[in-house]
């Protein structure tokens, strides 16, 4: 085979040289700028825009793109300043429309300019870094036009004008407004900000800082809030009409700072018109403005939390230190109640439910509740009222709105031990009483404190309602003993001997007294050891001991010839009554030795008995409110009454008086005792070392739920643990204690 020679190809360029036309550059550049010529003068439908883009593209591609691009600068400003000229000597209102005229003329030319050149745009502009042609016509005509020296400030001065007799009233040509301002936005966002929008917002705080002065020296606090609320509105509108939207933060800011944060306190404060007047007078609406108007200053909701806190916290201090309003818990407590309602509407309706002024209410509401050491009582008879009486016929949703609401003053008490001993002293009495407005309701409520303290809270209370179970699966045993042996309650009513009911208390569950003593009539004191000997033949190792002072009765009782009436009275009332069916007169003395009822609760009885008006069925001399022991009582056989039934209360004051609230005071704080220190004895086992003032921090914060324990208690259950050696002291550093395993 045989080897074939290679050839290599290569192309080569003409041999003969091109020759261009010396002034072809000149001639082709003269038609295009003729071009320019005709289109800003609006002869351009009689051009052939093929073949003038056909002539810069070959401008261009023959390197004159030098000559076409600086050319065009040229013939450009030309034509601006002509314009200038003209848009100088327009007068008045005509100055405007046209600049405006003219800018739209521009447009539209500097459009098929941009057309022509297309091809120098994408090769030569590109490639030279050049200005494109439509951001060179915008650059051209915001130095020769915008920012000439005569157009310039009296543009500004325009501008400016119309917004201000806008502000004061006048109508004016809000579309032509919104295309200069338009023309400054595409000449970029330096010229707008620079030209208009930073004086603008220095003119508008000059003027508002000028009319927010006159508004404060003629209106009041509604009104002046109304119109810095619609001017706020009409500046919005404003930049939507013919502003750029990123002007709308900056001129709220202006409005926000000159009529609302430069006045703030004073619009607060306003007397008979500010925030305390808003929130006396229920102002709904207006509250809900200055919430609105506030919130857009940094400190404005702060402002408005601390009047409102200060207001509630004076109000609250008067409310709960009021000797007159004392005088009537549930009155007190409702009034609490009212007032949180108030507050919560106003919160709910005018602050969006803010949850900081939630908050603050709170602590107002928990300050002042506090205030007052005995608010657990006040709650607790409160709660006792409602259960006995205040919530028959109410359906069940209003019950658990009540017990809702009563939990809530609830959560703000610092003692809720205390509340806890008031609450089962008054649910005992409604307990044994039967009058209980409804079982559900009772259980309710202790769920409720179950969920918030704990079982612990509501252990003891929730065995009483095991114990009143308990009594009447007794009292059905012993009645069928009594109906096995012939003496069924029944027989024994019909025979007009007494018949008895029996609750057997727990001890530790209910609120019972040790030295309770009283003498019982001789046929209910039998009954009575029948009843323990039953009860003891059936629990062993218990011991009953009869509580005569929570005790009540039913009597048959015969006035004068034949007016016959059943009175329902305490154990302690029937035993006074029966005496006097030996006797017609009795004095004080006597009725204290025969009964041996404790004498304050003797003086509250015969005072329920002798001194109540249409209960009265004894009569006493010297006729008068108070028990002496002199007093001598009388059967009053002229007793008459509309009822057959008459129930007789026992004169008790709703509120402790001073020695026994002492007394449940001393029992509260016994109470706490083992409570404090079983909390040591706990941190100290899981820290095994502590410091004193540690331990103090860490007992208050474990107990704080119940109640708040003194740092002066803490320190005596600590020494009193050191002294039984649960604790010990460390013997270099003496505030530091240690567990002893």
């Amino acid at each position: 085979m045989s080897q074939q020679k290679k050839k290599n190809f290569k192309i080569e360029p003409f041999k003969h040289k091109v020759e261009m036309d010396p002034k072809y550059a000149e001639k082709t550049w003269k038609l295009l700028e003729d071009a320019i010529h005709e289109i800003y003068n609006h002869n351009a439908s009689g051009l052939s825009f093929e073949e003038l883009y056909r002539n810069a593209y070959n401008m261009v591609l023959h390197k004159y793109g030098e000559k076409l691009y600086s050319g065009l600068v040229n013939t450009m400003t030309q034509h601006l300043r002509g314009i200038a000229k003209v848009v100088e000597a327009a007068q008045g209102g005509l100055f405007l429309e046209e600049l405006n005229s003219k800018w739209l003329e521009h447009n539209k030319s500097l459009q098929m300019i941009r057309d022509i050149l297309m091809y120098m745009d994408r090769t030569y502009v590109t490639n030279f870094n050049k200005t494109p042609v439509h951001e060179l016509g915008l650059n051209l005509w915001r130095d020769n036009i915008v920012r000439s020296a005569k157009i310039r400030d009296r543009l500004l001065d325009t501008l400016l004008d119309l917004v201000h007799r806008e502000r004061t009233g006048e109508v004016i040509n809000r579309g032509l407004m919104r295309n200069i301002t338009k023309m400054l936005m595409d000449l970029g966002p330096i010229v707008y900000q620079e030209d208009f929008e930073k004086p603008f917002l220095e003119a508008a705080g000059d003027f508002y800082r000028l009319e927010s002065q006159q508004f404060i020296e003629t209106s009041d606090c509604a009104d002046y809030l109304k119109k810095a609320e619609r001017r706020l509105n009409e500046e919005i509108e404003r930049v939507t009409h013919y502003l750029d939207p990123r002007s709308e933060t900056k001129i709220t800011a202006v409005v926000e700072r000159e009529m609302i944060g430069n006045h703030m306190k004073l619009l607060v404060e306003m007397e008979n018109s500010g925030l305390v007047s808003m929130l006396i007078d229920d102002k709904y609406d207006d509250l809900a403005r200055m919430y609105n108007l506030f919130r857009r200053v940094s400190t404005g909701l702060q402002t408005i939390r601390e009047v409102m806190i200060n207001h509630l916290r004076d109000t609250g201090r008067q409310l709960v230190m009021d000797p007159e309003r004392l005088k009537d818990p549930v009155e007190f407590v409702q009034r609490l109640l009212d007032e949180k309602d108030k507050y919560d509407k106003i919160i709910n309706l005018s602050f969006s439910n803010d949850k900081t002024f939630q908050n603050a209410l709170n602590s107002a509401f928990e300050y002042f509740i506090n205030l007052n050491v005995r608010s657990p009582e006040f709650i607790s008879l409160f709660v006792d009222d409602k259960l006995r009486k205040g919530l028959k016929g109410v359906s069940e949703e209003d019950v658990e709105t009540v017990l809702d609401k009563v939990m809530m003053l609830f959560r703000y008490l610092q003692e809720k031990d205390v509340f806890e001993k008031y609450y089962k002293q008054h649910l005992a009495k409604r307990l044994l009483s039967g009058r209980t407005v409804s079982d559900d309701a009772e259980r309710s409520l202790i769920v409720k404190l179950k969920t918030e303290c704990g079982y612990q809270f509501t252990s003891k209370l929730e065995g009483m309602f095991t114990d009143m179970k308990t009594s009447r699966d007794t009292m059905q045993g012993f009645n069928s003993i009594l109906a096995n042996s012939g003496e069924s309650s029944e027989a024994r009513a019909a025979s007009e001997g007494p018949t008895i009911a029996v609750q057997v208390l727990t001890t530790g569950s209910w609120p019972t007294q040790s030295g309770a003593r009283c003498n019982l009539p001789t046929e209910i004191l039998t009954m009575c050891d029948k009843f323990k000997a039953y009860y003891l033949s059936t629990h062993t190792g218990r011991r009953l001991t009869w509580q005569t002072n929570m005790g009540t009765a039913d009597l048959k009782a015969t006035f004068g010839a034949n007016n016959k009436h059943e009175l329902n009275v305490s154990t302690y009332q029937m035993c006074v009554l029966l005496l006097f069916n030996m006797a017609d007169r009795l004095n004080y003395r006597e009725i204290e030795q025969a009964t041996d009822i404790p004498s304050q609760d003797l003086k509250r009885n015969l005072q329920s008995l002798a001194c109540v008006k249409g209960k009265n069925v004894l009569r006493k001399e010297p006729m008068s409110k108070d028990i002496s022991e002199d007093d001598v009582f009388i059967f009053n056989d002229k007793f008459q009454s509309k009822f057959y039934k008459v129930k007789i209360s026992t004169v008790v004051a709703q509120k402790e008086s001073e020695p026994e609230k002492q007394e449940t005071r001393q029992k509260v704080e016994e109470d706490r005792k083992p409570q404090i220190e079983a909390a040591i004895v706990r941190i100290m086992k899981s820290r095994r070392v502590l410091d004193h003032n540690n331990i103090i921090s860490e007992v208050t914060k474990q107990l704080q739920a119940r109640f708040l324990p003194n740092p002066a208690v803490i320190k005596k259950r600590i020494e009193s643990l050191i002294e039984r050696e649960f604790l010990e002291r460390d013997r270099i550093d003496r505030k530091l204690y240690r567990y002893l395993a």
